[in-house]
């Protein structure tokens, strides 16, 4: 073996290649920006999958990328000696990885490469953008029915309206107005919120009048722990800053969670009892099932499932407002006396979901699971 190094199986979706030399950063480089996304078995129509395909002579995981990427197209797909390009496609979507054993086939042009074979296929995602889910515009027609998309602050709202409108195509409206949002793209956000022209209404709001102001609703909830720093860093950072370490340790924490927290629970407790028509949904189930996830949301809002679009958002899932995690506090910010009254919030809610014949709380929000 060259350069006295070990061979390694490199499973993160970041790695370059499924087992390569860890060879010097000059090395790596080669394959650009080309992310690794996995071993997958053949699809059963891999011409409708994959349009274009080429057999390459002594094939390298650069020389496929470079290919696909010419050709404008986001996958390269490894299988042999040919290569594959495409987009993600209901027929070949991405989302079962297959055992990556199966893909420890020696690229030809590269000792130390793997290419797949005719049955198991490695891909990667190359520069070019995958852009079918990028059109968005305002209802054709003014809708009759209001529908909410409601959550406490800091439980993923504004990520929420940039998923739905990638998968519908349409805008999304708001209850308030944020020229912020509105020069992001959040084109809705200008519209009033009674206008019928957007596809749902992002509120925060939780009295009883203006939660019967709609006629159904999704319901967003998050972790608290979660939600009530992100609220925080929003607070007093924006919308993809962060709170100063002063903030933190000062008395502006403590008096928010003490205010902040009960809002959390009687947020939900709300919309369970007042709205109409209450469709459920938690962040974190959303981020690790997206596209089961939001296929409900889409159908909820009474709109036909475009499966390419639903495709085409998990490439562009983070939009313009998600905050790095760079900055994480080196402490616990919460008190075991912030704790306690937290978690008694977090079982009154799951109750509240249960008697509603809803799925209660993810076991990640519940006290026995940290």
């Amino acid at each position: 073996m060259q350069h006295g190094v070990r061979a390694t199986l490199c499973g993160g979706a970041n790695r370059l290649s499924i087992y390569r030399l860890e060879l010097s950063q000059e090395s790596v480089r080669r394959y650009g920006s080309a992310i690794f996304k996995g071993c997958f078995h053949r699809p059963d129509n891999v011409t409708l999958a994959l349009p274009v395909s080429a057999v390459i002579q002594n094939i390298s995981v650069e020389k496929c990328v470079d290919m696909c990427t010419e050709k404008e197209l986001s996958l390269a797909v490894l299988a042999g000696d040919r290569c594959l390009c495409g987009f993600p496609t209901p027929h070949f979507s991405l989302h079962e990885m297959e055992d990556e054993d199966m893909c420890l086939h020696r690229c030809r042009g590269e000792e130390f490469e793997s290419c797949g074979n005719d049955e198991y296929f490695v891909v990667y995602q190359t520069q070019v953008q995958d852009n079918r889910c990028m059109d968005r515009h305002f209802l054709p027609t003014r809708s009759k029915q209001l529908m909410a998309l409601a959550s406490f602050p800091g439980a993923g709202n504004t990520w929420a309206r940039h998923l739905i409108e990638l998968a519908t195509g349409f805008y999304t409206g708001s209850y308030y107005f944020d020229g912020s949002l509105y020069n992001k793209g959040f084109k809705g956000e200008r519209d009033h919120w009674r206008s019928g022209r957007t596809v749902c209404i992002k509120t925060h709001e939780s009295g009883k009048k203006e939660i019967e102001a709609f006629d159904a609703s999704i319901v967003m909830i998050r972790n608290p722990y979660k939600a009530l720093m992100a609220e925080f860093n929003r607070k007093y950072g924006g919308h993809i800053g962060f709170a100063s370490q002063a903030h933190w340790r000062g008395k502006e924490w403590p008096e928010f969670v003490k205010n902040y927290a009960p809002w959390w629970a009687s947020h939900t407790l709300d919309w369970l009892r007042y709205g109409r028509n209450v469709h459920v949904v938690h962040f974190e189930e959303l981020k690790r099932e997206l596209f089961s996830k939001l296929k409900g949301m889409v159908l909820f809002l009474g709109l036909e499932v475009a499966e390419d679009r639903l495709l085409c958002v998990e490439g562009q899932k983070d939009g313009n407002f998600k905050r790095s995690g760079l900055r994480k506090l080196e402490y616990d910010p919460y008190t075991p006396e912030m704790r306690a009254s937290i978690d008694e919030l977090v079982m009154t809610v799951d109750a509240a979901l249960k008697k509603r014949n809803i799925a209660g709380v993810p076991k990640e929000y519940r006290p026995t699971s940290r």
